[in-house]
């Protein structure tokens, strides 16, 4: 059986989704203990009013509803994507994760970056540690209201959620591979793993008047997006190929990085959940308005939500956490 296949159909996902459509109703669905989170879902998909939410457990379906084909921009999931790419280069030896910005001639449209920014390296931005503030494209009202004063923290010193690192990331990579990061993105990792409805047209560069480095939103499907988390699940193996190296994965959902976010971490491009509560390894990709896919090794479970955008509003990574601790505990 297809991990996408109903086995029993659920009338509310319809009233309460009227813009799915007969064809794309929400479901739900249990393997054989998987009760109590099948149950979870349903309460999480009808209270968050999700385009689709898929849960599984070592590659068996624990909940599946909402519309799994349907394309949603994945807003800031986009810089985990493009962290799996930079697993790829790095290992190739495209990418020097130490180069500093100066060597990599980076710098912005004025007021351009201090000699003392340029300091910044790869790894820096990875970890959202650069310590150049300047103003970035793609950023939410939050950013820029948070966003530290020019020069108040030296490279490598401080961790902000920063637009700029993310955007900056997207240059370096198309600079150093010669590669457009969608285009890359579908050889490398899309279709070696079988996402079915990734096109490099799903993706497109967005710019601010005031810098010179592109924000890169993607779009995705739930069921590719799914795909995607259980390659990071399996340590970036897919139908016994390597395709992103696993020391990468590890460092990934690594917490290198305390955030202002309560117990959660920051790893290279992945937010990181506290291993008390839910073991070593694990983390999500988070992005604006309810997107997230997330993995938790120890309980072998990986979950994609996708809202739509216009249902945004606060909370929304606490109600997923709280979410997925529910479905840790029903494992």
């Amino acid at each position: 059986m297809s991990m996408f296949e109903p086995t029993r159909r659920h009338l509310f996902a319809l009233a309460a989704l009227p813009w799915l459509g007969a064809a794309s109703a929400g479901h739900a669905q249990g393997s054989a203990g998987g009760g109590a989170a099948a149950s979870l879902a349903d309460e999480h998909f009808r209270g968050e009013a999700l385009a689709a939410l898929i849960a599984t457990r070592d590659g068996q379906t624990l909940a599946s509803l909402g519309n799994d084909r349907l394309k949603v921009d994945v807003a800031s999931v986009r810089k985990s994507l493009l962290g799996a790419l930079y697993g790829i280069a790095i290992a190739e030896k495209r990418i020097d994760p130490s180069a500093t910005l100066a060597q990599l001639g980076i710098d912005d449209l004025p007021p351009a970056l201090t000699e003392v920014e340029k300091q910044a390296t790869v790894r820096d931005l990875l970890g959202a540690r650069s310590g150049v503030y300047h103003v970035s494209a793609h950023e939410t009202a939050d950013m820029r209201e948070k966003r530290p004063a020019r020069g108040s923290h030296a490279p490598g010193t401080f961790w902000f959620y920063n637009n700029w690192d993310f955007n900056a990331l997207g240059t370096i990579y198309r600079r150093q591979t010669g590669e457009d990061i969608f285009a890359s993105f579908a050889h490398r990792i899309a279709r070696p793993i079988g996402m079915v409805d990734f096109e490099p047209g799903d993706g497109r560069l967005v710019r601010d008047p005031h810098s010179s480095h592109e924000a890169y939103p993607f779009k995705l499907t739930a069921r590719d997006a799914l795909r995607f988390g259980q390659l990071i699940l399996d340590r970036g193996i897919a139908s016994g190929r390597q395709i992103i190296p696993a020391t990468w994965i590890d460092q990934s959902l690594k917490a290198h990085s305390t955030t202002d976010r309560g117990d959660l971490g920051y790893g290279y491009l992945w937010w990181t959940l506290p291993m008390s509560r839910f073991g070593p390894g694990a983390g999500f990709a988070a992005g604006f308005g309810g997107q997230f896919i997330a993995v938790v090794p120890a309980h072998r479970l990986v979950v994609v939500q996708m809202a739509r955008r216009p249902f945004a509003g606060p909370g929304r990574t606490k109600r997923f956490v709280r979410f997925l601790a529910g479905l840790v505990e029903a494992a």
